[in-house]
């Protein structure tokens, strides 16, 4: 427990927990909506960025007009990244179970530990390679389940791997902005990443022929609640969280969204997963657990 831990408003546990049970949901939310996959990614994005925007022109009008180039370079590149995280895993939904896809898009502190000794020069410790070993011999116990039994996936492999593509880019989100976070704001920060995302994601989506209008109120309210649940009470309350729990803690508390998405899509999808993807994805978590802790 950090220093600052009894300043906040409320417990960051507490808000950590929130935040755990808000991002479990957005596999749900993704797939209960028939809009085409970067149509969702794009509005979730969007009314991410509506929703952040007033804020940082409010309260951080002054960080974010002193944001140097080269920070806004490595945002946008961050944002590049996150826009083919949220293409590459909500299409992955479409053709695996959500405990697999949720599992392995997880997967990402993996692929940042990674790219860390690929490009940073950081070490790896022996720990990491252990906890990277494991989490890929789960991965492989999942992909093979799907070509041994019926998991009732369309196309399970070709799901899995576009998780897995999720997984990295996330990684390369999160490598990209890590030097800009400890220079700028969350807010300015969050919403340069957010808005170049979501012009990425609009470019794609026009140059595919995805229609942008013409959806029944109940896929705008998806769109929106993907933005409010899992963009604004999940992944902004963890960034919160940072700053008064240490990220060990943080990381480790994120293998409950597998958790927590499986269990929805038992009770909201009638999704039961097959006895080899729940092993496999043990085995990822613990390997994922054994990288991050």
């Amino acid at each position: 427990m950090t220093a600052s831990t009894h300043d906040a408003p409320i417990s960051p546990f507490t808000g950590l927990g929130v935040a755990i049970l808000a991002v479990s949901t957005s596999a749900i939310l993704v797939r209960w909506s028939s809009a085409p996959s970067l149509v969702k990614a794009f509005y979730r994005v969007l009314f991410t960025v509506g929703l952040l925007a007033p804020v940082a022109v409010v309260r951080h009008r002054d960080a974010l007009a002193s944001i140097s180039r080269r920070d806004l370079v490595a945002a946008s590149g961050a944002g590049v990244a996150l826009a083919a995280h949220f293409a590459s895993w909500f299409e992955s939904l479409n053709h695996t179970t959500v405990a697999a896809s949720v599992t392995l898009v997880q997967a990402q502190p993996l692929f940042v530990a990674i790219g860390a000794w690929a490009f940073l020069d950081e070490r790896v410790s022996r720990r990491t390679t252990i906890g990277i070993g494991v989490a890929l011999v789960g991965m492989v116990v999942m992909s093979l389940s799907d070509l041994l039994t019926a998991s009732g996936a369309p196309r399970p492999l070709f799901g899995n791997a576009l998780a897995v593509v999720g997984a990295v880019t996330a990684a390369a989100y999160v490598l990209t902005g890590r030097s800009v976070r400890s220079r700028v704001a969350l807010v300015p920060y969050v919403v340069v990443v957010y808005s170049v995302c979501a012009v990425v994601l609009l470019v794609v989506a026009v140059g595919r022929g995805d229609p942008l209008s013409g959806y029944p109120t109940r896929e705008w309210l998806l769109f929106f609640g993907m933005a409010i649940g899992p963009g604004i009470f999940g992944h902004t309350v963890i960034n919160w969280a940072l700053a008064h729990i240490e990220s060990s803690v943080v990381s480790v508390s994120l293998l409950g969204e597998p958790v927590g998405s499986t269990i929805l899509a038992l009770f909201l999808l009638g999704e039961i997963p097959t006895l080899p993807t729940i092993l496999g994805g043990a085995v990822v978590l613990a390997g994922i657990y054994v990288t991050a802790s």
